[in-house]
């Protein structure tokens, strides 16, 4: 029967407790409109860490950060607790400061070299996804000068190279690794496509090589081409050294070929037109026409030197004029040519039945160095 009484009194308080807890707010608890923020504060449970730590704000985060850079604790146990550190940064992808704490680990110069191989290859990481691929390359280099078979190093280190293009170093790097590692996949894996990009850039090189070979030939063929035609090249003046003659020309023929594969013979204009070689020997040239009295132009992309200009009037000026030509002045029969001397700033005037050749073979034609020939 007492038994039976104690039960009824404990039924009844904790039903009054129970009611005492519905209409009571508990002490101390979270608000009900900060609570997630609030929530946020107790370190175990953060999603991110604060940018900065106030003791205020944070009290019990602060005594965590206190405890791990207590200076008083011995380098290894510090070194350890910054790499934890870092790992976290790590793990919220906040790779800067995961940065900062494995470097504050590494300044312990603690004596444990795993644990230095540790925080060297985990710097690493945070620099390669940075993409500070110097950086990285720099830390898994010296991670594996510290442990030579250190399999994340190695990894890291075939990476870097990859991503900096320097492949034949991806290369030794997979073989050193192998070499510890035979069976690791990912070594092979990287070690294939390194190889792979390796050979694609030493073929390219060879195929840039040939093609700079035969753009050097076919420059020479042209400047060769324009020299035994007579055609005075208009040069920038350059202050001459003392040397030879044959010296003095070997210079002169260089120099004029970098000048027509850098100045305009070579185009870099929004044309792209340039005097070329076709395969019968014949030189073509770009030629601009102005119209001076209405502002206007015509432009031929290859004016074959046998050409005669009033062949190519009789095209443009042919059947249907020219719009601005509103005076039908412009017949080709009682059109006048000149070209401009721009040494003297005298202009000489062009026979119709002339072909490009002959003019560019004027003694008073000096062709500068621009992508066209102007006529006007």
């Amino acid at each position: 029967m007492a038994s039976s009484t104690e039960q009824i009194d404990s039924d009844d308080g904790m039903d009054e407790f129970m009611d005492k807890f519905k209409t009571e707010r508990y002490k101390n608890a979270f608000s009900e409109d900060r609570w997630e923020e609030e929530f946020n504060k107790v370190p175990m449970f953060m999603k991110t860490a604060p940018e900065e730590i106030d003791p205020k704000k944070y009290p019990e985060l602060a005594c965590l950060q206190a405890i791990i850079h207590d200076e008083d604790r011995p380098p290894e146990e510090q070194a350890r607790s910054l790499k934890d550190e870092g790992n976290a940064f790590f793990k919220e992808k906040n790779y800067q400061k995961a940065i900062l704490s494995y470097t504050a680990g590494l300044k312990k110069k603690c004596r444990d070299q795993d644990l230095n191989v540790v925080l060297l290859t985990n710097r690493a990481a945070a620099h390669f996804y940075l993409g500070n691929m110097r950086s990285a390359l720099n830390d898994a280099a010296s991670a594996k000068k510290i442990k030579p078979d250190h399999l994340k190093a190695l990894i890291r280190g075939a990476q870097c190279c990859i991503e900096l293009r320097i492949f034949s170093e991806a290369v030794k790097w997979c073989d050193e690794g192998l070499k510890a590692h035979p069976t690791e996949k990912k070594l092979q894996e990287l070690r294939a496509t390194a190889d792979k990009h390796k050979r694609a850039t030493e073929r390219d090189a060879r195929k840039a090589k040939a093609k700079e070979k035969k753009l050097h030939g076919e420059n020479e063929a042209l400047l060769a081409a324009i020299k035994d035609r007579g055609i005075k090249l208009l040069q920038s003046t350059k202050p001459r050294q003392h040397g030879s003659d044959s010296e003095d020309e070997d210079e002169g023929s260089s120099a004029a070929i970098a000048q027509l594969s850098l100045h305009g013979l070579s185009s870099q204009e929004a044309t792209g037109a340039q005097v070329f070689l076709d395969q019968q020997g014949s030189l073509h040239w770009p030629v601009l026409f102005l119209y001076p009295e209405h502002q206007q132009s015509d432009f031929i992309s290859a004016f074959c030197e046998s050409n005669c200009f009033i062949d190519h009037l009789t095209v443009m000026f042919g059947e249907e004029l020219p719009p601005w030509d509103t005076d039908k002045k412009y017949i080709p029969q009682n059109m006048q040519l000149y070209f401009e001397d721009e040494e003297k700033e005298v202009l000489y005037q062009v026979n119709l039945e002339m072909s490009l050749l002959q003019v560019l073979q004027h003694k008073r034609f000096q062709q500068p160095f621009k992508n066209y020939i102007i006529i006007s």
